[in-house]
């Protein structure tokens, strides 16, 4: 039995905070929280602001089993 696995809303909790902290937004939509092997990967949208415009970036961050952030990736649409 493996010890410290989390569950996908856990994973997906663990994203929006992440974001939220990081974006300094309170808008965060998870589109696919998936588990391909040992990571998780949550996938979605979040609004920014550059120069005074509303944009819409998307995100991908993957954790490890135990919740810990291995990266994070975002685009703007």
């Amino acid at each position: 039995m493996k010890e410290n696995v989390i569950t996908k809303e856990a994973a997906e909790q663990i994203a929006v905070e992440l974001l939220k902290k990081r974006k300094c937004t309170e808008r965060v939509e998870v589109s696919t929280v998936e588990q391909n092997h040992e990571i998780w990967i949550v996938r979605g949208t979040c609004p920014i602001d550059m120069e005074g415009h509303p944009w819409a970036e998307k995100f991908e961050v993957m954790l490890d089993s135990r919740g810990r952030v291995k990266s994070a990736d975002f685009a703007l649409l």
